[in-house]
């Protein structure tokens, strides 16, 4: 993929600009303009997003949505761990096929696991787009095929793991979400997949509802001979931020599974990871639903600490679990926050010193600023700050929720 050498020297001079002033210091004709503005601005996202790629004078970004959309670092290389980990013991030489490339970041750090490596791709640009930044890695061991991949399949060799992440836009360019209305068809295509290889890898939106994409999963591999189910769910977080849902589908039955979770006849292990925090449980380990403590909690009770799950956790829903494991008390079935008398300074989540509780209206008197969530609350942040003149920001947080069916404020402080 060649580009002038004008062009080439004007991205090296105002690759630190704001592509907007770039666009006004380009006088020269010789200068393509709107591709050197694609390269300023993939530079400049992929410093903070992909270090490994900003660090490379030879990349060539695609235009801003497909940069928006792409894995983080971070998330790449979870996936690589992750891909290794499961073709721990998978005879040499070890494939990858990645059935749908796109910008081809999960395939950067995936492919450098695997012995061989093949990249599907249906757009053509992208592929010769995949093909030339995975030189400039230093990636070598990879070929590049350029079609639908659900097409190819019959011709596919067998393979040590199957990459796929659907595309989440209709024609439309809209999202999707549900795993029956992404492209490729995976619910039509996953049987055929398990006869390739013995594990395949889905990457899907984090507004996905899990526990349907398992059940859609399941029932898609129902009449599939190789007997394969989806082994583990991975909820992926990078800074308390949902960013990915993983399923694992392996046609080992006995890796990351138990039996007797639900119709199934399987519990897949579901694993929340938010940086290095990685909390895993199977569904089968969750403790029998009892009525909540916070039934038993009044407004006269002085809890110290307050918890709040990570974005992972809060994704799974494991809630029950939390307060199991880590010895805190529920403040209230659906507020899916907790309290404890002592620091339970390992919480996945943030954790605050509460430095007031009670009614709504007179905990929060004289408070004129403050950081304000809401949970289990018939009132939006927005008319909470309205309500009560609190401006945002400072080193006071709220947390407005419903507490054995009182309004309740929870005033905090970082411990």
């Amino acid at each position: 993929m060649d580009f002038n050498e004008p062009t080439r020297q004007f991205i090296a001079a105002h690759r630190n600009d704001d592509v907007r002033d770039a666009a006004l210091h380009a006088h020269q004709d010789d200068v393509d303009l709107p591709f050197a503005l694609d390269q300023i601005e993939g530079w400049q996202r992929a410093r903070t997003k992909l270090p490994q790629w900003a660090s490379c004078a030879d990349i060539i970004y695609p235009p801003h949505l497909a940069m928006e959309q792409c894995s983080s670092q971070s998330t790449a290389q979870y996936k690589a761990d992750l891909a290794r980990r499961l073709t721990a013991d998978a005879p040499h030489p070890t494939t990858l096929i990645d059935i749908t490339g796109g910008f081809g970041v999960d395939f950067s750090f995936m492919a450098r696991v695997f012995d061989h490596a093949m990249y599907i791709e249906q757009q053509p640009h992208l592929v010769e787009l995949a093909r030339h930044n995975m030189r400039a890695l230093g990636i070598n061991h990879a070929e590049y095929l350029n079609g639908d991949a659900t097409d190819m399949l019959d011709r596919l060799p067998e393979a040590s793991l199957i990459m796929a992440d659907p595309a989440r836009r209709d024609s439309h360019g809209s999202r999707t979400y549900a795993i029956a209305d992404c492209t490729p068809d995976m619910l039509s295509i996953l049987p055929r997949l398990t006869a390739i290889a013995p594990t395949i890898l889905i990457k899907l939106s984090p507004m996905l509802d899990w526990h349907q994409a398992v059940r859609d999963c399941t029932a898609a591999l129902a009449a599939s001979p190789t007997g394969a189910s989806v082994t583990e769910v991975h909820i992926v977080s990078v800074h308390n931020e949902c960013k990915e849902l993983l399923l694992i589908v392996s046609t080992d039955s006995s890796n990351g599974t138990e039996a007797g979770a639900d119709d199934t006849g399987y519990a897949p292990t579901i694993v929340c990871a938010d940086d290095d925090t990685v909390i895993s449980f199977r569904q089968t380990q969750l403790p029998a639903r009892q009525s909540s403590n916070s039934d038993k909690q009044t407004l006269t009770d002085k809890p110290a600490y307050l918890y709040e799950p990570n974005a992972s956790l809060m994704k799974a829903g494991c809630f029950d679990l939390l307060a199991s494991r880590f010895a805190v008390n529920p403040i209230d079935r659906n507020s899916h926050l907790f309290v404890s008398d002592t620091l339970v300074a390992d919480f996945p989540g943030r954790i605050f010193a509460i430095t007031a509780v009670g009614p709504v209206k007179r905990t929060l008197h004289g408070i004129g600023r403050a950081n304000v969530a809401v949970r289990n609350y018939p009132a939006s942040v927005a008319q909470v700050r309205k309500r009560y003149h609190i401006a945002d920001g400072g080193d006071t947080f709220i947390f407005l929720t419903t507490m054995s069916g009182k309004k309740t404020a929870f005033v905090c402080a970082k411990p």
